[in-house]
């Protein structure tokens, strides 16, 4: 029972990060216009990957649970 709590927690904190993000995602002036993000638009086809964000976002999430997820 130990586990199943401690799993629900760490699976609702993740759920409030996410929902922070799609708060206040768009309140980020260089997220999701980095240089190296991807952007073509040709006649009434547009196609955009964000790679660079993509990159920077991991890169932070990696160190966030490195530092928090030690044993």
């Amino acid at each position: 029972m130990e586990l199943i709590g401690k799993s629900l927690i760490i699976l609702g904190v993740i759920i409030l990060i996410i929902g922070v993000l799609f708060l206040w995602g768009n309140k980020i002036p260089f997220l999701g216009r980095l240089p190296g993000d991807i952007f073509v638009r040709r006649g009434n086809f547009s196609f955009y990957f964000p790679i660079s964000t993509c990159i920077i976002v991991s890169l932070i999430l990696t160190l966030i649970f490195t530092l928090f997820l030690r044993k």
